[in-house]
């Protein structure tokens, strides 16, 4: 054999052996390779260690219903369907319809026009002194 190698397993033992040398552990569990055209070495992980640098938020208040799920990129919320002219609804959500239904609310305009139906829309008249 000469000092060369060749059978498979020698192969895949010196590249085993070469990986070793080019990577050294680190106490926290990430890899430090020996950079080889002089880069800082970079964690190799994808856990923990990315988690902590999720610091944005991809929804925010939303104008017309009020919940957090208007998406900032996509600037579209995600319950009401803000900034389209029709509320979002697929009917798949009898109970949620419920609570979000007319009548649920103030009715400020519903309320005042219900009234005026009962007297006829009558507009531009006083009530009689007595």
């Amino acid at each position: 054999m000469n000092g060369n190698i060749s059978t498979y397993h020698d192969l895949q033992h010196s590249w085993k052996e070469f990986q070793w040398k080019r990577q050294s552990l680190l106490l926290d569990g990430t890899y430090q390779s020996e950079s080889l055209d002089g880069q800082p070495p970079h964690p190799l992980t994808k856990g923990t260690s990315s988690f902590g640098k999720r610091h944005t938020k991809s929804h925010t208040l939303c104008r017309r219903c009020g919940r957090r799920s208007f998406h900032n990129q996509k600037k579209t919320c995600a319950q009401c369907g803000y900034p389209a002219a029709k509320l979002r609804s697929y009917n798949w959500s009898e109970k949620a319809t419920r609570r979000k239904t007319t009548g649920t609310g103030r009715m400020r305009h519903l309320s005042n026009v219900n009234r005026r139906f009962k007297n006829g829309f009558r507009e531009g008249t006083q009530a009689k002194k007595q």
